[in-house]
């Protein structure tokens, strides 16, 4: 359950022990991930145009060196609401029992008008308590600073306060936790696709080696690494460009919202069942 407005009290404990360190890529010989695009990997195309790869089969790809038979299994789908993933992902992931599983959902809805975080929190916690009764290990991702943007930018408050509840349930279920929000890297729009919604394939790297990181995997390149910076546009060009996602990006997704449809619709996880990588 997750704590009642207002309510501060064993919320320093939990927060507390979120951050460990962790070392159990060891122990992963099954790996689920959940979501929404970001876990598909939508903005990093594999090269042959087979589909997505994104931080998640990155990470696949280090597990299975050093764990040799690792069986992976991808259900996240572009454009799903939470509610979506706890119906569809969630029974399918606890039925799976993999060692190791991760969860990333509520974009999408923060990005409704009128979405409350408060109300999206009970369902992530029931969804991670019965993911973590099923797995190994849950994984936890809180979702990323949007200062970057323009417009996008206006939900950064509905996001830090569904972070706090992603933090308090990830201590509540010894979950390792992926703090996006805290990676400042991610504030650079080179890791970012020109729809400002999602990462580029640096960005899904970055997340790949921060995530490789708390698994314990071991790496000889740092996450935090600066990225070259690019000049910055003068006012008129930015107000083109701002101009260009309005068009390009903005208006599809507001007439998608308007007709009930979804980037996603129609489509199936990549890799659904939990077979070798």
């Amino acid at each position: 359950m997750c704590p009642p407005p207002g309510s501060t009290r064993g919320v320093r404990e939990v927060l507390d022990k979120v951050g460990e360190p962790a070392a159990v890529a060891a122990a992963v010989q099954s790996f689920v991930a959940l979501g929404d695009s970001f876990s598909e990997g939508v903005g990093d195309p594999r090269p042959d145009g087979s589909g997505c790869r994104g931080w998640a089969d990155r990470v696949a790809e280090q597990l299975a060196v050093s764990n040799p038979g690792l069986r992976y299994a991808n259900l996240a789908i572009r454009g799903k609401l939470l509610g979506q993933v706890v119906s569809d992902q969630v029974p399918a992931a606890v039925a799976m029992r993999p060692d190791l599983v991760s969860i990333a959902a509520g974009g999408n809805d923060l990005l409704r008008p009128g979405a409350d975080p408060d109300d999206l929190a009970q369902p992530f916690a029931d969804a991670v308590a019965a993911l973590a009764a099923a797995s190994g290990r849950v994984m936890v991702f809180t979702g990323f600073n949007p200062a970057t943007f323009p417009l996008i930018r206006l939900i950064r408050g509905k996001v830090a306060a569904y972070n706090a509840h992603l933090r308090i349930i990830a201590a509540r279920h010894d979950c390792l936790l992926i703090d996006l929000w805290s990676m400042r890297v991610l504030r650079t729009p080179a890791l970012w696709c020109d729809d400002r919604l999602h990462m580029s394939p640096e960005g899904h790297r970055r997340v790949a080696l921060r995530v490789c990181e708390v698994l314990g995997v071991p790496g000889d390149e740092d996450w935090r690494a600066p990225v070259a910076a690019a000049p910055a546009p003068r006012w008129l060009a930015q107000r083109r460009a701002d101009a260009r996602w309005a068009r390009a990006y903005a208006a599809p997704w507001i007439r998608r919202r308007l007709t009930g449809a979804s980037s996603g619709d129609g489509m199936v996880a990549k890799r659904p069942d939990l077979l070798p990588f």
